[in-house]
């Protein structure tokens, strides 16, 4: 099960490239990006060294707001905003993985299912422009 939560594609492109095009992908798409979590700098300033890793937090506000807007729905505000992590392997390869969030999302039902499914649908098709 708990890989059927993870999945992890190798990005056709380097490092930096993959997260240039991502960033594009995602604001061609009407999403927006919150933030993005340069692991391997937090790593470096705590006296460890890792490969490149970035955490790049994606948002879109229509999907979002389904459920931030309704109190019973707010428990699951957690499982937001959507993440897609991009990094190096000693392989040389970059890769892109993120969270299953519609299949947890399907455990939940209703409205959350709906929109956690629709996210994670279009981040598989971010995913898939970047991916060998």
């Amino acid at each position: 099960m708990m890989k059927d939560m993870f999945h992890e594609n190798r990005s056709k492109y380097g490092f930096d490239e993959t997260i240039e095009r991502l960033e594009e992908i995602v604001s061609s798409k009407g999403w927006r990006i919150t933030y993005t979590h340069d692991m391997q700098e937090t790593m470096t300033k705590n006296g460890y060294s890792v490969l490149p890793v970035k955490v790049v937090e994606l948002c879109n506000p229509a999907y979002a707001s389904r459920i931030l807007s309704d109190d019973t729905l707010r428990i699951y505000s957690n499982m937001m905003p959507c993440r897609i992590s991009v990094y190096e392997k000693s392989d040389g390869h970059t890769y892109i993985s993120r969270m299953n969030n519609g299949a947890m999302a399907g455990m939940i039902g209703g409205v959350v299912k709906e929109v956690m499914s629709g996210a994670y649908q279009d981040a598989e098709a971010f995913v898939a422009e970047l991916s060998e």
